[in-house]
């Protein structure tokens, strides 16, 4: 499509750069190198997660630089900026998670406060961390100018003693060494080979699910999310995305055009097909929430339930994200998928057709196992779980792919932080067939919601994996695997009855009924409740302390403002 003579008469940069009165503003662009005519062309947020981090983010700069070319190649200016990123596996463990949450807010209000401020026309985003990923969209949703999502592509997978590893191996490896099933030397070795080149964890954990999202969605070309980092290859689907903007700007394709009721739909089941993070039933209602649309967690979980399992991919199953893509990408499944009804064909994406359109000549390797056929899936019901029950009103969320056992009984063993729990499991200091119960830990409790890898990594190297269940209001990382339930709500924080419980109180999760119950009678929930008392957390300033008194509960998103519904005016059509 010629993109030559796009008007500036309804795009917010005539703001800045149309009239006599803005000479000043255009000043500051001169100052920068521009001439008259990348001026007065569309001017194009192109934003990064960028940082020294961690390796998922390590490459977006230089990816950036190929979306550039390629707006400027289709007559757009584009104008680049950088944004926070918080990684999970650095902030693993320790009071650095309580951050990470919170960072997925802060990306989508700095891009907001950035594409404001500059009244910029369109925007790229690239993302490579966990919470980059949905912030970013939640940016896009938000302002509703034209945009595409561009990941910044997974890790290669480590080597280790001819077998393939990932971090959630030297996560599992701190517990084995905990009971001294390795040595300090098997350790070091491990921690070396995990993580071999730039990209994001490279399983399906919660960047590579929300990556699936995204092209699932609608928000990304298709193909684009799967390419490792590494791969040069990924400079065309960057060079592709800076061109399709300017198309989208054109035809006044906005995110709210493609992000609908059903793309988010296909996007629930592809993470249920993949049997990805159950971090999605947290960040779909969120993405949903800047469209004005309501999609909590049980319409996520609706999806789950008949939606079937069929990418074999780790943390459950054998391979990495690298393998899927190989194997035919993001489009092999989201074929299969909407072959056999599981996807809505009709939903716009950001290629300017419609889902089923994109599929058109996407054909089914049959050279490959690690995307099965989805009327032979690997079960027949999705890979992750919604729960609700006594113990979780307002629901819960497991990811059972990959476990044989889905019902779980046993007595509790409560903990009012995770340090508090890790301890005990470094120690031994827990029974097995009891359920660890992690309270204080929710959005508003932690705050900030921390994510428990490093506990439940090391009960799965103790052995302990499918021995124990796992219960906590705060959430688990895409590469937990066993019986591990989180975003338990209401919060402890609120007065919600996983404050109530005591140790001993006998808790029941039925993952094959989705429920989650507590084995105690109204009457003596409602006796506890009564002597509860709310308990302050030890950050009384600063931006958790902020956080804490915006964020709401886990169910809608923990979102932080009102959305799009309560919108009286769009950025988009300033």
């Amino acid at each position: 499509m010629d993109t030559k003579a796009i008007s500036k008469a309804r795009l917010p940069s005539r703001h800045v750069t149309e009239g006599p009165a803005r000479a000043p503003h255009r000043s500051y662009l001169y100052a920068m190198g521009l001439s008259t005519q990348e001026i007065a062309q569309p001017l194009v947020g192109v934003a990064s997660c960028w940082n020294e981090a961690a390796p998922c983010n390590i490459s977006l700069m230089r990816q950036a630089q190929v979306v550039k070319k390629g707006v400027a190649a289709a007559n757009g200016t584009p104008r680049e900026f950088c944004t926070i990123t918080v990684t999970d596996g650095i902030a693993m463990g320790h009071q650095g998670m309580k951050s990470s949450l919170v960072s997925r807010d802060v990306i989508a209000d700095s891009v907001e406060l950035t594409m404001r401020g500059h009244c910029y026309d369109g925007l790229v985003g690239l993302a490579g961390c966990d919470k980059s990923l949905p912030g970013m969209m939640m940016a896009m949703v938000r302002l509703n100018v034209p945009s595409i999502f561009i990941y910044g592509g997974s890790i290669l997978p480590g080597t280790y003693r001819g077998r393939q590893i990932t971090v959630q191996d030297v996560f599992e490896a701190v517990g084995q060494h905990s009971v001294g099933a390795i040595s300090d030397d098997d350790l070091l070795e491990i921690e070396q080979a995990a993580c071999p080149s730039a990209g994001s964890c490279g399983a399906q954990f919660t960047a590579n699910t929300m990556a699936t999202v995204a092209e699932a969605i609608g928000l990304a070309l298709p193909y684009s999310c799967g390419a490792p980092a590494p791969y040069e290859m990924r400079d065309r689907f960057n060079f592709a995305s800076g061109e399709k903007v300017m198309e989208l700007i054109a035809r006044n394709i906005r995110p709210r055009d493609i992000v609908t009721r059903q793309a988010l739909e296909n996007a629930a089941a592809v993470v249920s097909a993949t049997g990805g993070s159950t971090n999605a039933a947290l960040h779909l209602p969120a993405i949903a929430h800047e469209a004005g649309i309501k999609f909590d967690l049980f319409d996520v979980a609706s999806i789950f339930e008949k939606t079937p399992y069929i990418a074999d991919l780790k943390p459950g199953g054998r391979y990495v994200a690298k393998d899927m893509f190989e194997a035919g990408g993001i489009p092999l499944l989201m074929k299969t998928l909407l072959e056999h009804g599981y996807l809505h064909g009709d939903c716009l994406t950001v290629t300017g057709r419609t889902l089923a359109e994109n599929m058109d000549h996407v054909s089914w390797n049959e050279h490959q196992d690690v995307v099965r056929p989805a009327n032979l899936p690997i079960t027949t019901t999705g890979g992750v779980v919604g729960l609700k029950g006594n113990l979780a009103p307002e629901g819960a969320i497991v990811k059972v792919a990959g476990m044989s056992v889905l019902q779980f009984k046993g007595p509790a063993r409560c903990f009012d932080s995770e340090e508090e729990c890790f301890e005990a499991v470094t120690n031994r200091d827990y029974r097995e067939g009891e359920v660890l119960v992690i309270r204080y830990e929710g959005p508003r409790g932690g705050p900030g919601m921390r994510e428990m890898l490093a506990t439940t990594a090391a009960l799965y190297g103790q052995g302990m994996g499918n021995k124990v269940a796992l219960i906590t209001d705060g959430r688990f990382s895409g590469a937990t695997r066993g019986f591990c339930i989180g975003h338990v709500g209401p919060e402890a924080a609120g007065g919600g009855p996983i404050g109530l419980l005591k140790d001993g109180d006998v808790i029941a999760i039925d993952a094959v009924n989705g429920t989650l119950n507590v084995e105690l009678t109204d009457a003596e929930l409602a006796a506890r409740a009564k002597k509860w008392k709310p308990r302050a957390t030890d950050y009384q300033s600063g931006a958790l302390w902020k956080y804490a008194q915006t964020v709401g509960p886990a169910r809608d998103g923990a979102v932080t403002h009102p959305g799009g519904a309560k919108e009286t005016h769009c950025y988009a059509d300033i």
